[in-house]
């Protein structure tokens, strides 16, 4: 995304002359993609979600549950002990029995300081929805995101709840100026993006420091940033780069599960997103705070490691049958871009300079479905919440590659699910029936 400077409208959208795909699809700017007549709004893409899931039950009960290998970069384990049962897990209680214990081992994770408080929020998205909501002050947002990247839909979802305005701009941009504009009382940093583009650390701080000689509170969104940062490029951790708060997700790089963000950050900024997130019923309850505990406790920065070592392998061998201008790298794996999936297919099927009856993003999702009945390869283009990426990203957990048969059983299934889609792809009802199911 290009810089991007947004009109004082009290709204969260991205106010600048209407983009499109390289296909001329008007891109929705919350999302990030072109939505077409498939997937029309969040409410389509929570019906592929609940096609998603239907297919890898069907498998799962005919397969078993090793049948299936995550795909997303997503662990989700529920990494709880036989006896946190009725402690921890117990809802009146346990949350208190687990506070101390888990303040102390989030602070430890996050670099935070030693007077700093913590939350736990259902999801990363909730925490950055409520830290928003909490702290914006009715001005204006400013997000700084990295180069090629652009904010989490939860930032722009988040600011349109404030009833504020969102000014987006890329870290190698004159974020000075648009801070210095808009004068915000929050900037929100965006480290590591969910594409994993990536800040660099030297940056995060220089806008730390400006933000805050104008008297506004940093914000970092390091939902992967917090372990990929630090773990695979030596970065310090989160918060001794200086923001006042921070949060990370329990699910991803190197985290195990369970589903859940953890905020940590000065106490008094914390309890008012705590607050917040608990008016909207966005607090994680007492089994997943327990989960959390024991998901930060367990954490090995070697399982990061090992997933990131099996992104790279599958990315060279993906790379050498479809070649290095299509593949992309992440430091997670390989990715190929919703438009370049959707070129391929048109030129799979015959009809390379055919106008397409759907769009990317729909390419993409009806790609994952087949992706995962044929072959139990579960990725975002099934399993993705509304917001999510739509690109084809192949992010391998751990255990991930064994399940579905290793390296080059990855690529040849997804040359054969490319040829599968290729010869739907001109039949609109069909690519429907597939993605959203009936």
């Amino acid at each position: 995304m290009s810089d991007v400077r947004q009109t004082g409208r009290a709204d969260a959208s991205v106010h600048h002359a209407v983009k499109t795909d390289s296909f001329g699809n008007p891109i929705d700017p919350t999302v990030g993609f072109a939505r077409g007549t498939i997937i029309r709004s969040s409410i389509d893409e929570a019906l592929r979600l609940r096609q998603g899931q239907v297919i890898a039950a069907q498998r799962v009960k005919l397969l078993g549950a090793k049948s299936i290998g995550v795909f997303t970069g997503n662990q989700r384990d529920f990494p709880v002990n036989a006896d946190d049962i009725g402690t921890l897990c117990e809802e009146w209680v346990g949350p208190g029995l687990a506070a101390e214990e888990l303040r102390q081992v989030a602070i430890g994770h996050m670099g935070g300081r030693g007077t700093d408080a913590v939350a736990t929020f259902n999801r990363t998205s909730a925490g950055i929805i409520a830290t928003i909501t909490a702290l914006a002050s009715g001005q204006p947002v400013v997000s700084v995101v990295p180069p090629g990247g652009r904010s989490h839909a939860s930032v722009l979802r988040g600011a349109k709840i404030a009833g504020v305005s969102v000014h987006e701009i890329q870290g190698d941009k004159e974020w000075l100026e648009v801070i210095e504009t808009h004068r915000p009382a929050l900037v929100i940093i965006t480290t590591v993006t969910s594409s994993l583009e990536r800040l660099e650390d030297h940056v995060t701080q220089e806008v730390v420091q400006y933000a805050h000689a104008l008297g506004a509170k940093v914000f970092l969104d390091e939902a992967y940033g917090a372990r990929l940062r630090t773990v695979l490029h030596g970065g310090q951790m989160s918060l001794q780069l200086g923001a006042d708060l921070s949060i990370t997700n329990c699910d991803k790089a190197g985290l195990s599960g369970p589903r859940a963000g953890v905020l940590v950050g000065r106490a008094e900024l914390v309890t008012a997103a705590a607050a917040k997130g608990a008016e909207f019923g966005m607090e994680a309850r007492a089994p997943i705070v327990a989960a959390v505990l024991r998901s930060l406790q367990k954490y090995e920065p070697d399982d990061l490691r090992k997933e990131s070592a099996a992104g790279q392998q599958l990315a060279a061998i993906l790379e050498a049958k479809l070649g290095g201008r299509l593949v992309q790298r992440s430091d997670l794996g390989p990715m190929i871009d919703e438009d370049s999936v959707l070129r391929v297919l048109l030129k799979l099927a015959g009809d390379e300079h055919a106008q397409p009856v759907v769009v990317p993003c729909e390419a993409t999702s009806a790609l994952g479905m087949v992706l995962l009945k044929d072959y139990g390869i579960l990725t975002v283009n099934t399993h993705g919440q509304p917001g999510a990426r739509v690109s084809l990203r192949l992010k391998p957990t751990l255990d991930a590659l064994e399940r579905v048969g290793g390296f080059d059983a990855v690529v040849v299934a997804v040359m054969l699910s490319l040829e599968k889609v290729a010869k739907m792809i001109g039949d609109r009802e069909a690519i429907r029936q597939l993605v959203v199911g009936h």
